[in-house]
């Protein structure tokens, strides 16, 4: 009875974590999440209650590109992250929507300034957003003018101790990993990076999970019937 509580237990997580992904599909820069029991299925093919690992996971994979002309939508391409500036410390994301604020600083899309190598991206009031190029490495000119380069990080193989913050944002909670400059990444602009989510997966993983569900509670449906009998009979 035990096994079949901690399997209703496992499946009912792995549910929230696929509609919660399919909630996103449509998100900018979201990264699906999965757990390791739906890994465990996906390679082994082999279901034991009780023996479910809890344990998760994001998928960083990159996601498709939509092209929007706009010229502060930057898509990046490889691994690695944009860097926002917020009160309680630095978070990341590879949600490139971004726009300016009152004061001409480039931020994201709820307001937090998008940090640059040498502090906030400011744009003249003089020159218009139609004007600025963002080059494949970071750097924002117009014209001839460079404007600043933007911080580009990478976490070297430890993305998955990244924590969600919301606004598909992450912080670092263990601040002796550093992150360190993106080597292998490119900016694309008036592009933005579409959610890694493909619905006809999620929806596939959402059956299979719904129909263990459903299983579970018929065998402790079974086991109360079986209790129950036996105790009928003891009783006489």
């Amino acid at each position: 009875m035990l096994d079949v509580i901690a399997s209703i237990s496992a499946l009912t997580r792995e549910f929230e974590t696929i509609t919660h992904n399919m909630a996103n599909a449509g998100t900018v820069g979201y990264k699906r999440r999965s757990n390791a029991f739906s890994k465990s299925l996906e390679t082994n093919g082999e279901y034991s209650a009780g023996n479910e690992d809890l344990s998760s996971m994001f998928d960083f994979s990159q996601g498709s590109t939509v092209e929007t002309g706009r010229p502060l939508d930057l898509a990046l391409f490889g691994k690695g992250f944009f860097a926002v500036e917020t009160p309680d410390g630095p978070l990341y994301t590879r949600n490139g929507m971004f726009s300016t604020n009152q004061n001409g600083q480039i931020v994201d899309s709820i307001g937090r300034i998008v940090a640059g190598q040498s502090g906030p991206i400011t744009i003249p009031g003089n020159v218009g957003i139609s004007q600025l190029y963002v080059a494949g490495d970071g750097t924002i000119s117009a014209g001839s003018t460079t404007l600043g380069k933007l911080r580009l990080v990478d976490f070297e193989g430890n993305e998955n101790k990244l924590v969600p913050t919301g606004d598909s944002s992450y912080r670092m909670p263990d601040e002796t990993i550093i992150p360190v400059a993106a080597q292998h990444m490119v900016i694309k602009q008036g592009y933005q990076e579409a959610s890694n989510v493909k619905i006809i997966e999620e929806l596939v993983d959402m059956i299979f999970v719904t129909r263990l569900y459903e299983a579970n509670v018929k065998s402790i449906t079974a086991q109360q019937e079986a209790s129950s009998t036996l105790m009928s009979a003891a009783m006489g």
